[in-house]
């Protein structure tokens, strides 16, 4: 492999640790793939250390794409990311520029491309990309595509949550639905700049109503619809929606849940503060819920159905410029108000078409499924716009992916001939604990690429992800972002180089991730620390709704100068990049920074561990303790002797000093319905705090907060 020699004649590379006030050499990270695929050599694992300190290294194994793979991939080696990387870096502006003229502008954006200032100490922090430009997501989404001859392409598979209750969406047919709905939402009153509320499950309705609102250049905020009426109200209450769009019920698993009460409660909550919502419009979801069941009050409930249908099927779209607000995503905090994250229209769409294309390798005859809800953010970039800017075919499922059994994910890729699979961290741990006999009585060789979101993964839940579910020939991207960057930063690229089980890799285009120590000051080489941002990139969020000083002193204040991500993150000898976590989710025992990831990682390498949440609780001695929750294979008995073995296998992994204090056994995570775990819920637990468990109602499963408090002190 090629290497990039250096044009800086100031700063050469070196893998040893060492600290620079400032980091001129913005292919540091990459350097070290001249060397590659020189052997596994020693890999550097996640490990907890002392900031800044050398990372503990394992031997391991270097994951190689194949040859035919790589023939075939848009970023098909190391020389080509480089190239691409070094440009996207050097002349940002050429680069995205070149990547917008893709896509239909009714006014070209000004010379200058990014308008930016990350340091507080310059004054108010700004991110603008292509402000002047006029263009349209949804016109992108659809009408381009229909008018490149896309029409009688499928846009969305959608599948109920009863196997062989499903549905298909052209191009064609999504564009003339989202008609309909911008031509109702105008005609109640709907103008460009109002907010709409969307408080719907995975039917094809959903990312139909945020298309027809960004057509509309209405400004959407889903809500994931498992919210409770309280979290539903604050939203409704902080931005002030012209209408709410819901449905009367879902049925998840074998569970139904009535949506359309909660939105009820959420509304009188509401207007109890001072906002009033005039239009409630209800979606008929006939196989939870029929209508004559419905609560309904008069005046403000319309069944859409009864509407919505009779809408022409064409509808003018409005032109907005580039930083016209598209969406605001609320994100809840463990304490306070939720921030209501602000993305706008023209970064945004490059951004999450790109990151799409490349991270994926899409190529327009995959059939893509990613099992994230809309109400989250890897819904918005990932299940609705970047797939359908690029022209893809979508899997939505409205179910839950152990229903009927465990086998439902594979039944549905068989089914679809599913080539690209996105799926969370927590959603993999739960069928490799189910057993690989529900992944392997099923095809699977559709699949090309798999995709893993929402935290680190931890290796041997990636090797299982490789070896079962892939059959060892479907490389892993493994993406590192958040809400606030809109899609995907540190990534790998199907094709371009080897994976390390568990590693983001490298960044994407456009994304200077440094690593700095508590000072701010950038360390180079092989080190951890925070990681935090150089430079805006187009997906960037760009303030916090209503709260722009909140925005600042969050993500600005930490480290003038750079974006903070809130994450910690370590860099091996090789440049390879390992998210260990929240840094609120570090736990500092006896001076040592302990990544919670780490730890949960060490757990989860033990043959009878299924899956480990660890939070810190207060330690009289050490200052903090680690608290381990504990979920066993099944069939497995808890017992003392596994206990230290658990307790064992962290002292050898890591250090005697990340040993756990406290092993919690766990049938089961408290986890939200989108298999995020409620790590505020096991603090309070390990913390005997159970009269601030606060609310409860987005678990999947809110029983297994009293199973953990019954084995307490087991």
């Amino acid at each position: 492999m090629a290497s990039y020699e250096s044009d800086d004649p100031v700063r050469s590379y070196s893998f040893s640790p060492s600290r620079s006030l400032a980091t001129s050499h913005h292919l540091r990270h990459v350097d070290s793939l001249a060397t590659l695929p020189s052997g596994a050599g020693r890999i550097s694992h996640l490990n907890a250390v002392i900031l800044g300190e050398a990372l503990a290294s394992e031997e391991n194994d270097l994951v190689f794409p194949s040859d035919e793979f790589c023939k075939q991939a848009l970023v098909p080696s190391p020389q080509k990311y480089l190239e691409m990387y070094k440009r996207s870096i050097e002349d940002p502006g050429g680069f995205w520029s070149d990547i917008a003229s893709e896509f239909y502008w009714k006014k070209k954006w000004g010379e200058q491309v990014c308008n930016e200032n990350l340091d507080v100490r310059n004054g108010e922090v700004k991110i603008e990309w292509f402000k002047g430009g006029i263009t349209n997501i949804s016109y992108n989404c659809l009408d381009r595509n229909v008018e490149a001859g896309l029409g009688h392409k499928i846009a969305i598979y959608w599948e109920g949550n009863e196997p062989g209750y499903d549905g298909t969406l052209t191009y064609s047919e999504l564009l003339q639905k989202v008609c309909q709905l911008a031509n109702y939402l105008k005609d109640i009153g709907v103008k460009k700049g109002d907010a709409v509320v969307i408080y719907l499950p995975m039917l094809m309705e959903l990312p139909i109503a945020m298309l027809a609102c960004a057509r509309i250049g209405a400004v959407h905020s889903v809500v994931f619809a498992g919210f409770s009426a309280e979290s539903l109200s604050q939203r409704i209450v902080d931005c002030k929606p012209k209408a709410v769009i819901t449905c009367n019920a879902v049925t998840r698993g074998s569970k139904v849940i009535h949506l359309k009460d909660i939105v009820d409660a959420a509304l009188v909550e509401s207007s109890g503060n001072g906002v009033s919502v005039g239009v409630c419009l209800t979606y008929e979801n006939e196989s939870a819920m029929k209508r004559e069941s419905t609560k309904w009050k008069e005046g403000r409930d319309i069944w859409w159905q009864d509407v919505v249908p009779k809408y022409p099927t064409t509808c003018e779209v409005e032109w907005v410029d580039a930083e016209d607000p598209l969406f605001l995503l609320y994100t809840s905090g463990s304490t306070g108000k939720p921030k209501g994250v602000l993305h706008t229209t023209g970064g945004y769409m490059l951004y999450t078409a790109t990151t799409f294309k490349y991270a994926f390798d899409y190529k327009p005859t995959d059939i893509y499924w990613c099992t994230a809800d809309c109400g989250w953010i890897t819904g918005h970039s990932y299940v609705t716009y970047g797939p359908l800017l690029n022209g893809a075919s979508v899997v939505v499922f409205e179910g839950a992916p152990s229903y009927p059994d465990s086998g439902r994910c594979w039944d549905i890729v068989d089914k679809f001939k599913v080539t690209i699979f996105y799926t969370a961290p927590t959603l993999v741990r739960s069928l490799m604990r189910d057993g690989d006999e529900y992944v392997t009585k099923y095809s699977r060789k559709s699949l090309r690429v798999l995709g893993s979101v929402g935290e680190p993964i931890n290796p041997s839940a990636w090797r299982w992800f490789f070896n079962v579910v892939g059959d060892s020939r479907c490389p892993i991207s493994d993406t590192w972002w958040q809400t606030e960057t809109g899609g995907f930063m540190i990534t790998p690229l199907p094709g371009a180089w080897p994976q390390k089980p568990g590693s983001a890799t490298f960044p994407f285009f456009g994304v200077q991730p440094v690593i700095v120590d508590e000072k701010g000051v950038e360390i180079e080489g092989e080190c951890s620390g925070y990681l935090c941002i150089k430079s805006s990139w187009p997906g960037a969020f760009r303030t916090l709704y209503g709260d722009h000083e909140r925005y600042e002193t969050t993500y600005f204040k930490p480290f003038p100068g750079y974006y903070f991500t809130g994450d910690g993150c370590s860099r091996d000898k090789d440049g390879y990049h390992w998210l260990t976590g929240r840094v609120d989710d570090v736990i500092n025992v006896s001076g040592h920074r302990i990544g919670t990831a780490e730890v949960e990682s060490a757990l989860v390498s033990h043959p009878k561990c299924a899956e480990a949440a660890v939070v810190g609780v207060e330690h009289e001695v050490k200052g903090q303790g680690i608290y381990a929750f504990v979920t066993l294979v099944d069939g497995e008995p808890y017992s003392e002797e596994l206990r230290k073995s658990l307790i064992l296998t962290v002292r050898k992994q890591i250090g005697a000093f990340a040993a756990p204090d406290k092993i919690h056994w766990a049938p089961g995570l408290p986890k939200t319905r989108s298999g995020k775990i409620m790590r505020r819920i096991l603090r309070k637990i390990a913390s005997r705090q159970l009269d601030e468990l606060g609310d409860t109602s987005t678990l999947a499963d809110p029983s297994v907060v009293d199973q953990l408090i019954s084995l307490a002190d087991t």
